[in-house]
């Protein structure tokens, strides 16, 4: 494929932790999204942390306009993209400033040189050029001109300065690629493909790639090299996903397993509208999208559609949950299933439109007027996403209610190794449309009452215009059975218990709880949503120093499993960590009287490792007090 040398063999580590950063024009998303790739088809388990600038058109080479990627990649199974990076390829001054104090100490520090010029370093607010005052003594600087040499190998191609310029990036992306032994050819494929028919820009990214790998060699940072092998991970055929794609993945499954067609009203708003665009890919499946001119609109436009027999979706955030409170209240009402999808970001308000949080947990179980519940299901990892989404509509076509699907903007954006699942394995959703009239009036004729219940406490799904099967819904109260207006306040208690009772049955369908870790431990730690992966890898750091921990992840949190509270109860300390301010904290001592302790983090960024294993070893040293 390549004339490029391969990297020499290096010393063996089971891991490492890249962070790439640079302003938002220089490509650090691409950049760890192609190393990410290369590294997935060597085989290497991997997790990724993206981070974007809140700005769309931040100042350039302000803080405020730094982005970055984050990747872990590892010969070993891992649940997180690390605690601190091992490495940090600098762009320009603001990255520097930025992201140098999560550098591990003694780590590799790999800057471009050329963006360090006095107008740049005002910008980020050095008044002395770090490259050269000895504040980066206790890190293993690489200085490099990759801006120079970018636009020195492009000129040969005949390619202006100011475009070369722009392909810095495979520049570094080369770099880290020779010292970090990945394969060529999955960077120099997609370079092809992605920019196909545009010659020069081909020709202009390769030069660079190969330059940046070059000079390596030419360098002399042989010491540098490192080699990670591949993990060993159960044999079948992966991919490389992150939670959006997962989860659109996981809706066009249901959709199949149902056999019917999906709907997604949704207005665009981040972190949620990748879901939009993946599933607009694949009509092929009888995905059908509309991307409506607001929040309200786009729930509505699903509302219509569960009415008529589909699948239906909304996606958004927490703003668009708040706008689509009152219809999905009225599609409580309706008693439709409906799958509404909150990939949660920093709020409230704007608030931090590319950062994570997980802070709509209560706005989830509480945020409708009236008493008006529905069945919450949370993803806890990118490729959970997938089966997540299967289970919310799982649960919402066999118990015709609106479910709330929790991801958040960290599984949204981050990705992992997923094995494709067999889809013969999964099983089928089945749905029943009602066919006929389930009533007879007073004079002896048919007639179809829509809120008639089977011992699921759910009413019948009848598809409008179906012959005989004439009802009325609405927002209106109606009377349990005969669906008609009611104002009777012994029929509105009757239907607001029936309401509360009918998700409440559902936990008699969802699996008991899972504890994993040592049985017989003292210390619980309880999570939800993203956090699992950091609590996995506290758990197992902690397992391993002989301070063994009980974990228990929640999918399902409205309703909780039947037997939360008696697990619960076996435990000595019950630690919470949520990326809020304890909101699972409070559900879990009103529900079941435990002292449950919060670890809270609301910083927009989702936890380490670190921070869980050091919540749980103060709750060791009160045992041991």
């Amino acid at each position: 494929m390549t004339d490029v040398v391969d990297a020499p063999a290096g010393r063996d580590v089971d891991r490492v932790v890249i962070r790439f950063a640079g302003d938002s024009g220089d490509g650090m998303q691409l950049t760890g999204d192609r190393f990410t790739s290369a590294s997935a088809l060597f085989g290497n388990d991997l997790a990724t942390l993206p981070e974007f600038p809140a700005e769309i058109r931040a100042p350039a080479g302000t803080l405020a306009g730094v982005s970055a990627f984050q990747v872990q990649i590892s010969s070993q199974e891992i649940s997180t993209p690390g605690d601190e990076p091992t490495v940090l390829v600098a762009m320009n001054p603001a990255a520097l400033k930025s992201d140098l104090s999560r550098l591990a100490p003694g780590g590799t520090l790999i800057v471009n040189e050329d963006a360090f010029e006095e107008r740049n370093l005002e910008k980020a607010g050095y008044v002395d050029n770090p490259l050269e005052d000895g504040s980066l003594d206790g890190y293993a600087l690489i200085t490099v001109p990759m801006t120079k040499l970018t636009r020195e190998v492009c000129a040969e191609l005949g390619v202006k300065p100011r475009d070369a310029e722009r392909s810095k990036n495979f520049f570094a992306l080369g770099l880290v690629s020779w010292m970090y032994t990945r394969p060529l050819e999955p960077t120099l494929d997609w370079i092809q493909s992605k920019f196909k028919g545009r010659d020069m820009v081909i020709a202009a990214n390769n030069a660079a790639f190969k330059a940046g790998h070059a000079y390596g060699e030419t360098a002399e940072l042989g010491s540098h090299v490192v080699t990670i092998a591949p993990a060993k991970l159960d044999p079948g055929t992966y991919t490389n996903i992150n939670g959006n794609t997962a989860l659109s993945w996981g809706l066009i499954t249901a959709s199949q397993k149902s056999n019917l067609p999906i709907f997604l009203g949704s207005y665009p708003i981040t972190p949620a509208s990748d879901i939009l665009h993946e599933l607009a890919k694949h009509k092929d499946f009888g995905v059908r999208t509309f991307q409506a001119e607001d929040e309200i609109a786009a729930v509505s436009s699903a509302i219509g559609a569960a009415y008529g027999g589909h699948l239906a979706v909304t996606t958004t955030s927490g703003p668009g949950v708040a706008l689509k409170g009152e219809a999905i209240g009225l599609a409580i009402s309706l008693e439709l299933p409906l799958i509404v999808v909150d990939i949660q970001r920093g709020g409230p308000s704007t608030g931090l439109p590319t950062k994570t949080e997980a802070s709509d947990l209560m706005m989830a179980m509480y945020g409708r007027h009236g008493e008006s519940p529905m069945p919450i299901v949370a993803s806890y990892s990118p490729s959970h996403c997938y089966w997540a989404a299967i289970e919310a509509a799982r649960i919402a076509l066999t118990y015709k209610t609106p479910v709330m699907l929790l991801s958040d903007g960290y599984l949204a954006n981050s990705s992992e190794p997923w094995k494709l699942p067999d889809v013969d394995d999964i099983p089928s959703i089945d749905v029943e449309f009602a066919s006929e009239p389930n009533q007879t009036n007073e004079d002896g004729e048919p007639v179809f009452w829509p809120y008639m219940r089977d011992e699921k406490l759910t009413r019948p799904w009848a598809i409008p215009g179906t012959d005989g099967l004439m009802h009325r819904i609405g927002g209106i109260e109606k009377a349990d059975g005969t669906g008609n207006v009611s104002y009777d306040p012994a029929n509105h208690a009757l239907m607001t218990s029936i309401r509360q009772d009918r998700i409440a049955l559902i936990a008699d369908d969802i699996p008991p709880t899972s504890v994993e870790g040592d049985p017989n431990a003292k210390v619980a730690v309880v999570g939800w949503g993203s956090t699992w992966g950091a609590i996995k890898g506290a758990v197992r750091r902690l397992d391993e120093a002989g301070k063994p921990v009980a974990h228990i992840h929640l999918t399902h949190l409205n309703p909780f499993p039947k037997d939360l509270g008696e697990v619960l109860r076996r435990y000595d300390r019950i630690v919470v960590p949520e990326l809020n301010m304890g909101q699972l904290v409070r559900l879990l001592r009103a529900e079941f009287l435990v002292d449950a302790q919060p670890v809270n983090k609301v910083m927009g960024q989702p936890f380490t490792a670190a921070e869980i294993e050091q919540a749980l070893l103060a709750e060791f040293e009160a045992l041991e007090a």
